[in-house]
C-alpha cells in the first residue's frame, strides 16, 4: 500500500493556472467525499516559482493513511500571453493551422485514427470560418444598404461596411468565448510548433519540471511518483518524462518507480502530423524504456480524446520496437456519473473532457481523487481496478 505519493500534474491549454486548478481541486474534493466516506485534508496552495506550485494532501481510511504532494506545472503565464495577442494575429495563426492540417494530410491521418476527434476539429474550424463569414456578410449588407438608400462617397461607404463588420464580429465574440472557440483555435498552432521542435513557451517549464522529477526520484521520499498529463498536457507530460530520462538515464531504476499517466490525451493528434519529429522522438524514447509504466486513460464519451487508439502506434512505434509497459485504460463515464448528468453534459464537449480530473457521482474503478489520494498504486488501479473497488466496498 502506498503511504507517500508525489504527483506532478501537467494541465492542458487552460490559462486559469495554479489558482484556478487549486480551486477546482478543492471544490471537487468535497464532491468526492460525498461518494467515499474517508478523511481528506487539502492544504493551502503554495507558489514555489513562476513555473511550479504545490499543495499537500492528507487522506485516511480504515487501516490506511496517505500523504500526497501535488505539484502543478504553471503554464499560465505563457498561455495568457498567447491569448492576449491581437485578435487579428490569433485568427491568422488559426487559419494557417487549419490550412496546414489540410495540405500536410494531418487531418486525414487524424480522421483515420479517430473520426470523432477529426469531426470535432472540423467543427471548430467551421465555426471559426462562420464567425468571420457572418461578420463579412453583415459588413457587405451594410455597404449595399448604404449605397441603395443613401448617396454617400465610396470611401465613406467602405468605412461604414468595415465598422459594421467589426461590430458584428465583436457582438458574436461572447458566444465564441462561451464555446471556447478562440482558446482551442489558439492552442493548436503553438502546440504544433512545440511538436515540430521549434522554440516555444513550453521549453523552460518542461526543463524545470524534468529536473524536479529527477530530484524527487533521487531523494526517495515517496512510495510512488506519478506524472499526470490531461488533454494536451498528455503530450507535454510525455515530453517532460522523456527530458527527465535524458537528465538521468537511470530514472526508472530508482525507487520509487515513476509512472506516466495520460488522461484524455491529445498526443496522437500531434504525432500524426508529418513534421512532428521532436515529439515522435520523445515518444519513441519512452517506448524503448523497459522500466516505464505508461497508463493511458481513454473514454468513448469524450469526443476530445482518442478512444480505442494505441498512442504508441499512432506515433509510429511498431509493436516489435516497444519495451515499456503501456496500459490502455478504457474509462466508462456511465459508471461514474448519473444518467441525468450524462444527458446534461454529453454535448458540452469540454465539460465531458474535464471529467477525467473531476469527482465522480458513484464509486467506480476510475476515480481521479482515489487515484491521487488512495492507498492503491496507480498501476494496480489500472490493471485490477474492479478487484480493488470490490475490496474497498
Amino acid at each position: 500500500m502506498v503511504k507517500r505519493r508525489h504527483v506532478f500534474y501537467v494541465g492542458g491549454y487552460d490559462a486559469q493556472g495554479a489558482e484556478g486548478y487549486y480551486r477546482l481541486f478543492v471544490r471537487e474534493s468535497k464532491r468526492f467525499l460525498k461518494v467515499w466516506p474517508i478523511e481528506l485534508h487539502v492544504g493551502d496552495l503554495r507558489i514555489d516559482s513562476d513555473d511550479l506550485a504545490y499543495w499537500n494532501i492528507e487522506s485516511a481510511g480504515p487501516n490506511w493513511q496517505v500523504a500526497i504532494r501535488y505539484e502543478f506545472l504553471r503554464l499560465e503565464h505563457f498561455l495568457r500571453a498567447n491569448l492576449a495577442q491581437p485578435l487579428t494575429r490569433q485568427l491568422a495563426r488559426a487559419a494557417w493551422w487549419a490550412v496546414d492540417d489540410l495540405i500536410t494530410g494531418a487531418l486525414w491521418r487524424i480522421s483515420r485514427s479517430s473520426w470523432r476527434f477529426a469531426l470535432h476539429l472540423a467543427y471548430l474550424q467551421l465555426v471559426l470560418v462562420l464567425w468571420i463569414a457572418v461578420a463579412a456578410a453583415g459588413g457587405s449588407l451594410a455597404a449595399v444598404l448604404t449605397m441603395h438608400f443613401v448617396n454617400l462617397p465610396t470611401p465613406i461607404t467602405i468605412a461604414i461596411a468595415l465598422v459594421a463588420g467589426v461590430a458584428i464580429f465583436m457582438l458574436l465574440r461572447p458566444l465564441a468565448d462561451r464555446w471556447f472557440i478562440l482558446q482551442v483555435a489558439n492552442c493548436w498552432p503553438y502546440i504544433r510548433e512545440f511538436a515540430r521542435g521549434k522554440a516555444t513557451g513550453y521549453d523552460r517549464p518542461i526543463d524545470i519540471l524534468a529536473a524536479r522529477i529527477v530530484a524527487a526520484a533521487s531523494a526517495n521520499e515517496a512510495d510512488e511518483l506519478v506524472v499526470i498529463g490531461h488533454s494536451s498536457g498528455g503530450a507535454i507530460g510525455a515530453a517532460v518524462v522523456a527530458r527527465a530520462l535524458e537528465l538521468d538515464p537511470d530514472l526508472f531504476r530508482h525507487h520509487p518507480r515513476l509512472v506516466l499517466m495520460t488522461l484524455g490525451s491529445l498526443l496522437p493528434a500531434l504525432t500524426l502530423h508529418p513534421a512532428a519529429d521532436r515529439l515522435r522522438g520523445a515518444v519513441r524514447r519512452l517506448a524503448m524504456e523497459r522500466s516505464l509504466v505508461w497508463v493511458d486513460c481513454q473514454s468513448r464519451k469524450d469526443w476530445l480524446n482518442f478512444w480505442d487508439v494505441d498512442p504508441l502506434e499512432a506515433s509510429g512505434v511498431e509493436l516489435g520496437q516497444r519495451r515499456c509497459s503501456l496500459r490502455i485504460w478504457q474509462v466508462r463515464f456511465r459508471e461514474m456519473l448519473s444518467p441525468d448528468s450524462i444527458r446534461r453534459m454529453q454535448w458540452n464537449l469540454l465539460r465531458m473532457h474535464y471529467q477525467f480530473i473531476m469527482a465522480n457521482e458513484a464509486r467506480s474503478p476510475y476515480d481521479f481523487f482515489m487515484l491521487v489520494c488512495g492507498p492503491a498504486s496507480v498501476t494496480d488501479w489500472a490493471s485490477a481496478g474492479r478487484d480493488i473497488l470490490a475490496a474497498m466496498l
